[in-house]
């Protein structure tokens, strides 16, 4: 594979930190541009950052001293010195839209992390072991924004890259008809430490806005067809959600409740999460997990302290498979919100569309 040059847009932010840390030593990816606000630019990164680094390994040296350009009053120069832009913004939706849309118009390709873009009908929502097949609405894309190189591509919300991929290999042969997700969400997917959030110490919060809907609408776009004009969601399954907030620093679970079309055994459950697979498996992309889906038999896992960093923090963990009343069963799953939830599926993301060609 080539090696791509990357700009990093929103660099000084969480996420934006984690794509840093993530690419200090990918295969692929290089860093040569670092973007963030007005307020950041024209500093070193290690200036711009100052005490906000949350990483736990250090800021890569040959990052400290790289300037940071202005993420809108730079966007030519920077279109022109990259191959594509990992984009992790902190600004509103219609902001945000427009700043990714300049992008992809200058011809740069756009791998966002931010909201924005998801309900866009052409716009890819990927989670590259399920819905690979989706990176053929950059072709539908480019015809209505008038590029040859520049897309934008979304990653899905962190809440449901837990039990959307647990759910996800029992649809087609037993079809899930209904869905329900209490989702236990760590701080860091708000942005925030334990010390930059101390009113999270020994409490939970039973409320993040705008979770819920992203929560129970995604997982259809995800779920649906490439159409003419753009995706087609799936008509089902019915999912509802509820989304709290807790004292974790990373690692958002989820409690997840279903029926079927076709009630399975347990034992037929584990089967299919075992064999589970997609594209990055059998394309061997630098950033997939070899086993996608942990299954643990112990009634205490997983754990977020214990189970987080599961394959580099790209692999989903399942455990407390059993029967219910209410729903046909229950389960409990685990994933890293801002490694296979956040920066680390947008890397993933862009690893599979430089796969299939999309990047060159």
């Amino acid at each position: 594979m080539k090696e791509f040059k990357v700009g990093i847009i929103g660099a000084t932010g969480m996420v934006g930190q984690r794509f840093i840390s993530l690419l200090e030593k990918h295969p692929w990816f290089h860093p040569v541009v670092l973007a963030a606000s007005s307020r950041s630019a024209g500093k070193t990164y290690e200036e711009a950052v100052g005490q906000r680094w949350a990483m736990d390994t250090p800021i890569p040296e040959r990052i400290k001293k790289m300037v940071v350009l202005d993420a809108e009053a730079d966007m030519e120069k920077i279109a022109g010195m990259v191959d594509f832009v990992f984009c992790a913004v902190s600004l509103n939706k219609a902001e945000t839209r427009s700043l990714e849309e300049a992008y992809a118009k200058l011809e740069c390709p756009v791998i966002s992390n931010n909201s924005a873009h998801r309900a866009t009908p052409d716009v890819p929502m990927i989670i590259p072991e399920i819905n690979d097949d989706h990176v053929a609405l950059v072709d539908i894309q480019r015809k209505r924004l008038g590029t040859k190189r520049g897309f934008i591509a979304v990653k899905s919300n962190c809440s449901l890259q837990s039990y959307v991929p647990a759910l996800h290999p029992l649809m087609e042969e037993f079809g899930v008809t209904k869905a329900l997700a209490c989702t236990y969400q760590a701080i860091s997917g708000a942005g925030k430490t334990f010390s930059t959030w101390p009113e999270m110490a020994d409490n939970v919060i039973p409320f993040i806005s705008g979770e819920e809907e992203k929560s129970e609408q995604e997982p259809l776009k995800i779920w649906g067809t490439v159409g003419p004009e753009g995706i087609l969601p799936a008509k089902g399954p019915s999912i509802t959600t509820q989304c709290l907030r807790v004292n974790v620093s990373d690692g958002h679970m989820a409690a997840v409740f279903a029926s079927f079309a076709k009630k399975p055994i347990l034992e037929q459950i584990r089967e299919k999460w075992a064999a589970f697979s997609g594209a990055p498996q059998k394309l061997g992309l630098p950033s997939a997990p070899k086993q996608f889906l942990h299954y643990f038999e112990e009634s205490d896992r997983p754990q977020p302290k214990l189970d987080r960093m599961l394959e580099n923090g790209m692999a989903v963990s399942v455990g407390r498979l059993r029967e219910d009343t209410q729903y046909d069963v229950k389960f409990v799953c685990l994933s890293h919100n801002t490694l296979r939830g956040a920066a680390g599926g947008a890397v993933l993301m862009a690893e599979l569309l430089a796969a299939k060609g999309y990047l060159d």
